[in-house]
């Protein structure tokens, strides 16, 4: 079959429709151009390419000549990867749902050749989408204007800014510790106590809120609650939506139980989850998020990891055209692979001879502990985990032969800072040099692949850095370079994370209502500009960046960053206590600017010991600094002196104010601020 003009793309989930009879265009002048000049509707067409209904449309409609010649008469069309231009997919999913119609992926959306959108919707079976297309070009003929003025109408809708739809003004804010009482008590009312997670179906293990739960728990000594994400933790890492065998996480279940995912792995939420679970078995020291955290790791090295230190994008659900077949197992393959051992193996994992899921396949899924089933078993815990890792071993092994599910290999700045995080969080957890190692070297790739001449790239794949990054990317990247500043003393990770966000200000504030865009609104003209507020899968890139400017201005001493941090924050107040459940990082910062933060610099021999010791203990609402010798480079530093045999002592201090140094982790330990 002849190839249509996305051959020539990188983006893995374009060149999957490279060979579809539809005449796709990827986004850009020459597409918008032809259907300005021939007055021809645009028909965009949006989804990523680990996206599982995003294939069924594609083997459906998009391969089948009837349908393409129908697109291909009649439209315009324009094929974008989400992942690439999460801009373009921000605001045609705003018009979409503005529409009163349902989001999701694939995102199909019709527009004016001004590229302004007048209807849309996600997934349509073949019929009812041939059905549609005839519908809408009949109405661009016979009705172009009142489509135009739908289209208007939409338009007006997109370029409203947030900031004004949702009476959004950052200023500075009384903070109020009943107010976070408040909070807390709406999100826990939405906690699903038999499962874990939020009582919704589907389930997305949504690891902001988590974060800011474990956070409040720590800091207001919070048994209740520290134990209600312990439960959410463990219920999700014995899921069917957790690999057993390999490790990593999929995107979310189709239940309420973790038990039958999308297959698909992201790496946005194998980053993020990464750093919950460490953060996880810091606090209680159970295996069980030791055991996640590890297997995680040994998942991005062996399947994710790019050979010049990059992540790959995301893994698919689908392989041999069925969803999730790489994953599943027949019970006779079982019984064969197995052997003696298959019937604690069953009980412990759900597994039944007609299979526990669709077409008689089983997904591993865990509902009781190892300590349960080993003692139901009559065997010793240790000889249990011993042999359980021998037999997920040989599972393993035999399903590493099977076809692989695809993966998106392209690489993007701010997933891999997202992973980064995760895995830094990993390293203070463990100890283990591993994780520490891979994130600082996927930094420095970055830092030289991708920030070319004071411009971050959001994608990376086959030597090419491009598309110029989204606030997403910075916002990810600062983050997890002050991470790796405070795990690894080395001050390129804070110039960089500093670099970054002057970058962010010069070119994506809006100091008309104090927030940030989306896009660089230099970098190209689109009918809106986003600005993204609230917290989702992925936290909101405002809010990311405004923690992470609060911490860089109590380790640069550099007002301005904290102050513009603070107005973010006194503008969305009002919503947090409205929204919890979509604003939960946004809590947690009013959590560190409530408390407040502590401010902890360590100089002197053995700084670097008592740096990881104390960092080994998970630390909520802290910046850290340290420096084996006296140093002037980072202002935190600055005046901070060892003893009088040069031996690292420590300061926390707070508001600049710093209590008398002392020099063991216990005695700094119990000088750390607690929400009164």
């Amino acid at each position: 079959m002849s190839a249509n003009r996305l051959l020539h793309s990188q983006s893995p989930y374009l060149l999957q429709h490279a060979h579809n009879p539809v005449d796709w265009y990827p986004w850009g002048p020459e597409a918008l151009t032809r259907a300005s000049v021939e007055n021809k509707p645009i028909l965009v067409s949006i989804g990523y390419s680990a996206c599982h209904w995003c294939h069924v449309m594609e083997r459906e409609s998009f391969e089948d000549t009837a349908t393409a010649a129908l697109m291909n008469a009649h439209y315009v069309c324009i094929k974008i990867d989400r992942e690439e231009r999460p801009d373009l997919d921000q605001i045609y999913m705003d018009a979409v749902q503005a529409m009163g119609l349902q989001g999701g992926w694939p995102l199909n959306v019709f527009l004016m050749p001004n590229q302004k959108p007048f209807y849309g919707g996600t997934y349509f079976p073949n019929s009812k989408w041939k059905q549609l297309l005839g519908s809408i070009a009949d109405a661009f003929v016979l009705h172009a204007d009142q489509l135009a003025e739908s289209a208007e109408g939409f338009g007006r809708s997109l370029n409203r800014k947030e900031t004004d739809k949702y009476g959004i003004q950052a200023g500075e804010g009384e903070l109020d510790s009943d107010e976070l009482v408040e909070v807390v008590t709406k999100l826990a009312a939405q906690f699903d106590s038999q499962w874990g997670g939020m009582n919704r179906i589907p389930k997305f293990p949504m690891p902001a809120i988590w974060h800011f739960v474990l956070d409040y728990a720590l800091l207001s000594s919070r048994e209740d609650l520290r134990q209600a994400v312990f439960f959410t933790l463990q219920k999700m890492g014995m899921g069917g939506i957790y690999d057993h065998l390999r490790g990593g996480f999929a995107r979310y279940s189709v239940d309420g139980e973790w038990f039958a995912p999308h297959f698909e792995k992201m790496g946005y939420d194998n980053g993020q989850l990464l750093e919950l679970y460490a953060k996880a078995y810091q606090v209680s020291k159970d295996p069980i998020y030791l055991e996640k955290v590890r297997e995680t790791k040994d998942w991005l090295v062996a399947e994710m990891l790019q050979g010049e230190g990059g992540f790959y994008a995301a893994q698919d659900a689908d392989s041999e055209g069925v969803e999730g077949k790489f994953y599943t197992w027949t019970y006779a393959e079982l019984e064969a692979l197995l052997g003696p051992n298959l019937g604690w193996f069953a009980e412990l994992y759900s597994l039944k001879p007609a299979g526990n899921w669709e077409e008689g396949v089983n997904i591993l899924f865990q509902v009781e502990s190892y300590q349960t089933v080993a003692k139901r078993q009559q065997i010793p815990l240790p000889t249990f985990l011993e042999n359980l890792a021998a037999q997920k071993a040989k599972l393993l092994r035999t399903r590493n032969l099977r076809i692989y599910p695809g993966k998106d290999d392209k690489v993007l700045a701010g997933w891999n800072g997202l992973i980064d995080a995760g895995l830094i969080q990993g390293y203070l957890a463990t100890g283990e040099q591993e994780f520490l190692d891979m994130a600082l070297r996927n930094l420095d790739f970055v830092q030289v692949q991708l920030f070319r001449e004071g411009t971050l790239y959001r994608s990376y794949k086959n030597g090419q850095a491009y598309t110029p990054a989204f606030l997403e990317d910075y916002s990810a990247l600062i983050k997890a370079s002050l991470i790796a500043y405070a795990a690894s003393g080395l001050s390129r990770h804070l110039v960089f994370a500093q670099t970054l966000a002057e970058v962010v200000l010069a070119r994506f504030y809006d100091p008309e209502d104090g927030y940030f865009y989306f896009s660089d609104p230099g970098a190209e003209k689109l009918i809106a500009n986003k600005k993204e507020l609230f917290d989702n899968v992925i936290p909101a890139s405002n809010s990311i960046l405004a923690r992470s400017f609060h911490q860089l201005s109590l380790l640069t001493y550099e007002e301005n960053y904290g102050k513009i941090a603070a107005r973010m924050l006194g503008g969305m107040k009002d919503l947090i206590l409205k929204e919890p459940g979509f604003l939960c990082n946004w809590a947690n910062f009013y959590l560190e600017s409530l408390v407040p933060t502590a401010e902890i610099a360590m100089v002197g021999k053995g700084a670097k010991k008592k740096a990881l010791a104390l960092l080994a203990n998970y630390l909520p609402n802290t910046v850290l600094a340290w420096s084996e010798s006296p140093t002037e480079s980072v202002p935190l530093l600055q005046g901070k002196v060892g003893d009088a045999a040069g031996n690292a002592l420590i300061y926390v201090c707070v508001h600049r104010s710093c209590r008398q140094p002392v020099s063991e982790v216990e005695d700094a330990l119990a000088l750390l601020p607690k929400l009164r």
